[in-house]
């Protein structure tokens, strides 16, 4: 086991200093976050792919399908798959057309700074319960492969992040998503056949999965719980900085619309395997006493010593190509879009300085928080909902037209939170979701009548300000 630590602990030293190496060539701010907006079609595929495959769709997808069975796939790999699919199809052409730095940089454009701080504000905790499940997930890889404890675990992987994403930026995390990308395909691919080395094994394993753990949809669950597992990962993530800042780093907009289409067939394809290696993981081990061992259980059973390395190595690489990819996102937003503005004649050596110890302290934050989570999967799902319904809406109608305004933002912004907050933590709805995302909607509607309302006084009486100058 001594030598399977090694292995790991080789791979993730190559990683270090790959991203120490490119770190040389980051000039400013901007190279720092979007790398010159310079990346072709391989470059920028791998990287969404690589980015949005991390300890979630490996482990926390693995532990939840096998626990629930097939209806745990909702979330991963279908739907963060698919929420790469509508950024491809939606939303890339006219981000890649605003030239943005930073998402939170069309709500300060489109309505105003006020606008821009406050989605900051809901936006950073997001990338950073992201970045947690991540720490937490290689805090069970190291866990899984030495006598570490799972906190020793944890502070290891958060010590690496910080390090290996305050050094490289964007440049540096793209670049070893590409080789990253290849290490978790490779991983789950020899991980696969080694559990199922011929068509007649894995026909005689899938005959004894009992029925009811392969229905994707639970007639028992109700439509409404059925769309609100599926909504969370689809418009609690089209919104992600992470997402937008590789679309936003590419040469083109062709590049970033196909780029995210070919992600997302990349992703669900990939993703498969995990999913599936959890619905029978059950039949392997039927009584885990931690379901976020599965993968890892599996994996000692059927591969050598050197393939472990590997498939070690494919987790880690999962799990720190997402990982520097969230601290590096919630620096970004805090740093460019709070701190920088409210300190002009900064020097670009002085943002770069700025940007970095950003990713120091969203680390730290995140270990706490990796440290005190109870699974991966809930800080994924709480990542993904947490302000994201009004997030959702002002971009949408951002993008897509003139209708609304400040007031519209900012109600949409607040109701969709609350909503939100009280039906998932007072009132325990079954669907509070999907009500935070039909609030914040009729909050920007309403903000927009009621600014239309309010022209005609203003038209007579030019002493009021208008909504913008507000």
């Amino acid at each position: 086991m001594n030598g399977i630590l090694l292995g790991i602990f080789g791979y993730i030293v190559a990683q270090l200093l790959v991203g120490v190496l490119v770190s040389r060539r980051i000039a400013n701010e901007e190279d720092y976050i979007l790398a010159g907006r310079s990346f072709g079609y391989g470059l920028a595929t791998f990287s969404i792919f690589a980015t949005w495959f991390g300890a979630e769709t490996c482990i926390g997808s693995a532990s939840k399908i096998y626990k629930d069975g097939l209806s745990g796939a909702s979330a991963d790999p279908f739907g963060y798959g698919f929420t790469l699919l509508f950024m491809g199809l939606v939303f890339a052409v006219p981000l890649w057309r605003r030239r943005l730095t930073t998402l939170a940089d069309l709500f300060r454009s489109r309505y105003s700074p006020g606008v821009e701080r406050l989605a900051v504000l809901m936006m950073a905790p997001t990338s950073v319960l992201w970045a947690a499940a991540q720490i937490r997930g290689f805090g069970q890889v190291l866990g899984a492969s030495s006598q570490l404890s799972p906190a020793v675990g944890i502070t290891i992987a958060a010590a690496v992040a910080v390090i290996y994403t305050g050094a490289g930026g964007m440049r540096a995390d793209v670049l070893t998503d590409f080789i990253q990308g290849v290490m978790i395909i490779v991983g789950l691919v020899v991980m696969f056949f080694a559990v199922f080395p011929s068509i007649s094994s894995l026909q005689t394993t899938w005959s004894a999965i009992p029925p009811e753990r392969l229905r994707l949809f639970v007639p028992k669950e109700g439509l409404m719980k059925t769309l609100e597992a599926w909504a969370i990962p689809v418009f609690g993530s089209v919104v992600a900085q992470e997402l937008a800042s590789r679309i936003l780093s590419c040469r083109s907009q062709q590049v970033a619309q196909r780029s995210a289409i070919l992600g997302s067939i990349l992703y669900m394809a990939v993703g498969i395997l995990p999913a599936f290696l959890g619905l029978v993981g059950v039949l392997m081990f039927p009584s885990l006493d931690d379901p976020e061992q599965i993968l890892s259980r599996i994996a000692k059973q059927h591969l050598s010593p050197f393939l472990y390395v590997l498939f070690a190595g494919a987790l880690v690489s999962a799990i720190l190509s997402t990982v520097d990819s969230t601290l590096l996102a919630a620096s970004s937003l805090v740093t460019h879009n709070m701190i920088i503005p409210a300190i002009p004649g900064l020097s670009e050596r002085a943002k770069l300085r700025i940007s970095r110890l950003g990713v120091v302290t969203f680390g730290i934050v995140a270990w706490v928080l990796a440290l005190s989570a109870q699974t991966i999967f809930s800080l994924v799902e709480s990542a993904s909902a947490f302000g994201s319904a009004g997030i959702f809406m002002i971009m949408f109608f951002g993008l897509f037209g003139r209708f609304g305004g400040v007031l519209s933002a900012y109600l949409s912004l607040i109701v969709g939170v609350i909503v939100w907050a009280w039906g998932t933590y007072v009132s325990d709805w079954s669907c509070p979701y999907l009500a935070s995302l039909g609030a914040a909607l009729m909050a920007y509607i309403a903000g927009s009548a009621l600014h239309s309302c309010n022209r005609p006084e203003r038209a007579e009486n030019p002493a009021i300000p208008d909504e913008k100058s507000a």
